[in-house]
């Protein structure tokens, strides 16, 4: 290691501070524990200066948080097509016991389209049983 270009200064830190240092100098490849707070400062000051941060993140902390989204997206879409099933079951059985002409039916999807984007989609069946009756 070559100590052209470099000064030398009195650095004060808390005892167990040094002792970090000394567990992990060697592990990051460091030759040296100089070496090793350098990089550190030199990272910090990087993530200080960076407007990009997710340069800093480490690669497993983005690869874990990709596959908690993916994860959620799954049982989202599971449940989804779940609801969707039941809901194709719940359409069948009032179609088989209702006569509903086309233009009737398309005129009641408008209204509850404007019914559940009022309500801001919390739509309930006590909704509709008012909404019926009104």
């Amino acid at each position: 290691m070559s100590f052209e270009n470099k000064k030398k200064f009195a650095l004060w830190v808390h005892p167990e501070t040094l002792e970090k240092v000394e567990q992990v100098y060697r592990e990051d490849n460091c030759q040296s524990k100089s070496e090793f707070i350098e990089k550190a400062v030199d990272f910090y000051y990087g993530f200080l200066t960076s407007d990009n941060y997710k340069t800093f993140l480490p690669n497993v902390v983005t690869s874990t948080l990709k596959s908690i989204v993916a994860e959620s997206d799954n049982r989202q879409n599971r449940m989804l097509f779940k609801l969707a099933v039941e809901i194709a079951i719940l359409e069948n059985l009032i179609a088989l016991q209702q006569d509903i002409d086309p233009l009737s039916l398309e005129r009641l999807r408008g209204e509850c389209v404007q019914e559940v984007k009022r309500l801001n989609g919390s739509f309930r069946f006590e909704d509709a049983a008012e909404w019926q009756r009104g």
